[in-house]
């Protein structure tokens, strides 16, 4: 009997002390799984975004494969008009022509091969959606961030203009103005891009207008750990009608 109270009376302890850590318990595993799981989620999200971005290059290198296809015919169809001394129908399908290579043509160059894909697929969707541009662009020939960082980086910056811009009913102030550039031994992103209204803030975040993406959407968390991994800087404001983000990056 008295071993049996006594198992009892430890029995009753180890209860005690498993219910005293279980907060505890609670806490540990909160702060090891849902980092995991954000982890997780960010880079299924950079995965997507940059599978997309391949598909959105591939699409525009595809497009000139194709242009190039028909080279041939086109200089055939303007030396008949030429033949033929029609010269005002050779002068419409040579702006035809310009117009069309216009559209495909690799606007930006700025030393990086991955910079310049992500920039030109999303200038040919800015286009698309009537959205004004201006673009200074040049990344160093040596840089601490990886290609598919920069690629996640310039991505989340230009959809997150891409989309406020859309949301603008009015043509002028649907603007993206891109700079990017050595500065002070650093690499420098400047984007600035109309909105509709003005960018509510939470300290330092921005809800993000995405559903179920939270406070700070995954696109800017990927931004923000990219930045901190390289001990960069970042700042982002808004104004009625403008967003701008601005990023420092050491590069090497």
């Amino acid at each position: 009997m008295r071993l049996k109270a006594e198992q009892l009376r430890k029995d009753h302890k180890m209860l005690t002390l498993f219910l005293a850590l279980l907060p505890a318990l609670g806490v540990v595993i909160a702060l090891v799984w849902i980092p995991r799981l954000i982890d997780r989620r960010t880079e299924r999200f950079q995965s997507d975004l940059v599978n997309r971005h391949y598909e959105e290059v591939e699409n525009m290198y595809r497009t000139m494969r194709t242009w190039r296809h028909d080279y041939h015919n086109h200089i055939q169809a303007a030396g008949s008009y030429l033949e033929l001394g029609k010269y005002d129908e050779l002068a419409v399908y040579l702006k035809e022509l310009d117009e069309s290579l216009y559209k495909i043509d690799r606007i930006v160059k700025t030393g990086n091969l991955m910079a310049d894909a992500i920039l030109n697929s999303k200038l040919s969707l800015m286009r698309e959606y009537g959205i004004r541009t201006e673009v200074t662009a040049r990344v160093p020939a040596r840089m601490r961030i990886t290609d598919t960082e920069l690629c996640v980086l310039l991505g989340n910056l230009l959809d997150n203009a891409i989309e406020a811009c859309r949301r603008v009913s009015e043509e002028e102030g649907r603007f993206i103005k891109i700079y990017m550039d050595t500065l002070q031994e650093q690499f420098y992103i400047s984007v600035m891009n109309g909105m509709r209204g003005k960018a509510a803030r939470n300290g330092e975040l921005f809800p993000s207008t995405k559903r179920g993406q939270g406070i700070h959407g995954f696109g800017l968390q990927r931004v923000d750990r990219i930045v901190e991994k390289y001990g960069g800087f970042l700042d982002r404001e808004s104004e009625e009608g403008v967003f701008a983000t601005e990023i420092l990056l050491p590069i090497d």
